[in-house]
């Protein structure tokens, strides 16, 4: 019986085999780093909008937090008769205080105005912005003397 050397055979095989298995590793790697660049430059613009509307929510949230939380401010919100107000509407309404504490603690780079409607009803701004328009509200429900669930709208958006 013949002696075979193995060692002549597997070299003839693997480098061939080496080059395949090189290129394929390329090929991937060359897709991963296109993928990867083209979701870092799509995902840059994503990220930048949510963090200005994260921003503007908790900037909402804050200025109806102190209204809620202000008991003569509730109490001007519930002494309302005749629902909704709009926000032209709030000095004659009785609720300058609540329109002075609403510009007084805007952002510079906010432009907001609030509504006031019965629970039930859809709070719907008509005041076009020309922009996106970021909406928060605020349930004010009971006083010690009166129960009468209102809603304040909050619509805020970027100044141009």
């Amino acid at each position: 019986m013949p002696k075979v050397k193995i060692n002549f055979f597997i070299p003839r095989i693997l480098p061939n085999s080496r080059k395949a298995w090189i290129r394929i590793f390329e090929a991937v790697i060359a897709v991963l780093l296109i993928t990867s660049v083209l979701l870092v430059v799509i995902g840059q613009g994503k990220i930048d909008k949510n963090e200005d509307s994260l921003k503007i929510y908790k900037a909402e949230i804050s200025m109806l937090r102190e209204i809620q939380l202000d008991n003569l401010l509730r109490e001007d919100i519930l002494d309302i008769e005749f629902l909704p107000v709009e926000w032209d509407d709030f000095d004659s309404e009785g609720l300058s205080n609540v329109k002075a504490r609403i510009i007084s603690k805007t952002p510079d780079y906010l432009d907001c105005k609030a509504m006031v409607c019965e629970m039930n009803a859809t709070c719907i701004l008509k005041e076009d912005s020309g922009g996106e328009v970021y909406v928060q509200s605020a349930v004010i429900t009971a006083s010690l003397e009166k129960y009468s669930p209102r809603q304040l709208k909050l619509f805020c958006w970027k100044v141009k």
